[in-house]
């Protein structure tokens, strides 16, 4: 399963069925949670909740996303394949919700780090989000807003 994900990842860019992009976004927001190396319990738990509030899953149906996402994640070589695939499948403004969502698993540990700084702001360039946008979004998530 995760093989045919990754080779429609690695292709040029194609709409992803709804379940792909979902894995990819899932995908996308573990990478985040492990950037600093360390994949702490309350980032696995706030991607639930993202995943429970964007997709309207049961927080069961969350948790085995997350998982299934923890295992693509660890096969895929870069981040470039999953937020390419999500340009394609999320509108502009909706790919700014995408970046709070980031931001917050990001700071779901009460720490900002560099790592995961550095892959946000890669995910948000490569989503054609700003530098001002994003920062925006981050000041959102650290205001809990």
């Amino acid at each position: 399963m995760f093989s045919k994900l990754l080779s429609t990842l690695m292709a040029s860019p194609t709409s992803l069925p709804p379940d792909d992009a979902r894995l990819a976004l899932a995908a996308l927001l573990v990478r985040i949670a492990r950037a600093d190396g360390v994949y702490a319990l309350v980032e696995a738990a706030r991607i639930d909740r993202a995943l429970v509030s964007r997709y309207e899953l049961s927080p069961f149906e969350a948790a085995h996303l997350r998982q299934e996402a923890e295992a693509l994640e660890a096969e895929a070589p870069d981040t470039v394949r999953f937020t390419r695939a999500l340009k394609d499948a999320v509108p502009h403004e909706d790919r700014i919700a995408l970046i709070e969502t980031l931001w917050s698993i990001a700071l779901a540990d009460g720490e900002r780090d560099a790592h995961e700084d550095a892959v946000i702001r890669l995910a948000a360039s490569l989503l054609g989000v700003t530098d001002a946008e994003s920062g925006l979004a981050r000041k959102r998530m650290e205001r809990g807003t």
